[in-house]
C-alpha cells in the first residue's frame, strides 16, 4: 500500500540548509518507493535557516537592505514580510551569523549585534505589526548590546562618559533610553536554547569557545555582560537575565527582552503552532526526520528529538537520518529506526558531497522500510 510520508528534517549543520536536506530525502524516498506520496516541511529551531522555513510557511515575500555583519563589515540584508497580517520575519544568522565571518579572522570582542538595528527598522517603517526573529547561530557575545546601541539606547560609565564597545561594559553605570523604546505591537523572539545569560549554563561559558573565546577572555566576557543585566535590573525594574532563552545568540535574547520588549518562545515551538504540525503529524502514515548528529542532546528538546517524541505519542512511525548516529537505549527508545551517513560511506566524502550520500540512504532505508 502506498504510503503517506512526511519529511521534517532540521539542518544538517555546516553541510545542508534544511530545504536540501529535505530535497534530497525526497529524491530518495521516490527513486525506491515511487508510489508513495510525499510532503516536504522543513524545520527551524530558530536558527540558520529560520527565515526561509517561516517565510514558506507563512507565504511571505523577501525584502533586501543593505547594513554591516557582526563585524561591522557592509553586507547585504535579508528579511521577510507578509503584508495582509503585516508580519515581519527576521533570521539573525543571515546578518550576524558566524557562517557569515571568514573562520578565525575576528576575535568575539570585535563583533556585535548592531547590524540588527537596521533591519528592525526597515521591517518598522514598512508597518510590521508583529515581527518574529530567529537568533541561532550568531557570531556575537555582546547581550545584544550593539543592537541597543544602534536604536538609540545610550551607555554611560561612573563619570558620564559613553561607553560605545561591549567590552567595555564592566564600567557601566547607567542607561538612558531612547525616545521610542517600542517598534512592533508583538515581537517575538525564536530561541533555540533555554540558557540564561549568567552563570555556568550562560551565553559566555556554554557558546563562547565555539565563537572563539578563550578561556583566558571567559572572564572579562561575563564580567561585562553581568554588570550590563545588573544596571538593567536596576534601570527597568525587571531582571531578564535568568529568562529561559536570555542566554541565546551570545545574550541577543536578553537584549531583545530588555530593549525591545520581546517574548521569547522556543524556536521548535512556534514552527510547531505556524506548521499545525500535530495536524500534520496526524495524518501521515510515516514521518523521516534528521540533522547533522544525533545523539543524546537530540533528546534535550531539539526538534529532531520533539518530532520523535510527538510521533511516539500519535504511534506514527519515525524514521531518523543523520551524518552520524551516536546509538543508545535513549535514541532506539524514541526513534522507530536511525540511520547515518557513515553505514554507506566515510565521514570525509560524506561531508563533501552531503546531498548524494543523504538520497543514497535514504533510497536504501526506503527499500528496507516494508
Amino acid at each position: 500500500m502506498p504510503l503517506k510520508v512526511l519529511v521534517i528534517p532540521d539542518k544538517f549543520k555546516g553541510t545542508l540548509t534544511t530545504q536540501a536536506a529535505a530535497f534530497a530525502i525526497a529524491r530518495g524516498w521516490r527513486a525506491a518507493r515511487p508510489d508513495d506520496e510525499i510532503e516536504l516541511l522543513p524545520m527551524s529551531d530558530g536558527g540558520d535557516g529560520f527565515g526561509e522555513v517561516v517565510c514558506e510557511l507563512l507565504g511571505a515575500k523577501p525584502q533586501t537592505l543593505w547594513s554591516v555583519d557582526a563585524a561591522r563589515r557592509r553586507c547585504q540584508a535579508r528579511w521577510w514580510w507578509e503584508a495582509k497580517s503585516k508580519t515581519a520575519i527576521i533570521e539573525s544568522a543571515g546578518i550576524i551569523g558566524l557562517a557569515k565571518l571568514p573562520p578565525k579572522k575576528f576575535h568575539p570582542f570585535e563583533l556585535d549585534t548592531y547590524g540588527m538595528a537596521g533591519v528592525i527598522g526597515a521591517a518598522a517603517a514598512k508597518g510590521a505589526k508583529q515581527c518574529l526573529i530567529g537568533i541561532g547561530g550568531s557570531a556575537t557575545n555582546d547581550g545584544g548590546f550593539g543592537l541597543a546601541y544602534a536604536l538609540g539606547w545610550r551607555f554611560q560609565d561612573r563619570d558620564g562618559k559613553p561607553i560605545e564597545t561591549w567590552t567595555r561594559l564592566s564600567a557601566l553605570s547607567q542607561i538612558r533610553p531612547p525616545e521610542r523604546k517600542r517598534w512592533f505591537t508583538k515581537l517575538i523572539v525564536a530561541v533555540d536554547v533555554h540558557n540564561p545569560l549568567l552563570g555556568a549554563r550562560g551565553a559566555t561559558r556554554v557558546y563562547g569557545p565555539q565563537k572563539g573565546l578563550k578561556p583566558a577572555h571567559v572572564r572579562r566576557a561575563e564580567v561585562c555582560l553581568r554588570q550590563l543585566a545588573r544596571v538593567v535590573k536596576r534601570t527597568l525594574r525587571r531582571d531578564f537575565s535568568k529568562i529561559p532563552g536570555a542566554g541565546a545568540a551570545g545574550g541577543l535574547g536578553f537584549g531583545l527582552m530588555a530593549f525591545l520588549g520581546a517574548k521569547p518562545e522556543a524556536g521548535f515551538d512556534l514552527f510547531m503552532r505556524l506548521a499545525k504540525l500535530k495536524t500534520q503529524l496526524r495524518s501521515a502514515d510515516l514521518v523521516i526526520t534528521g540533522e547533522g548528529t544525533i545523539d543524546k542532546s537530540t533528546l534535550m528538546g531539539k526538534g529532531v528529538g520533539e518530532i520523535a517524541r510527538r510521533c511516539r505519542q500519535l504511534k506514527v512511525p519515525c524514521i531518523g537520518l543523520a551524518g552520524v548516529v551516536n546509538d543508545s537505549d535513549l535514541i532506539k527508545g524514541r526513534f522507530t529506526a536511525t540511520h547515518g551517513l557513515t553505514e554507506v560511506t566515510a565521514v570525509r566524502e560524506a561531508k563533501a558531497r552531503p546531498e548524494f550520500w543523504l538520497e543514497r540512504l535514504t533510497m536504501r532505508t526506503a527499500c528496507q522500510w516494508s
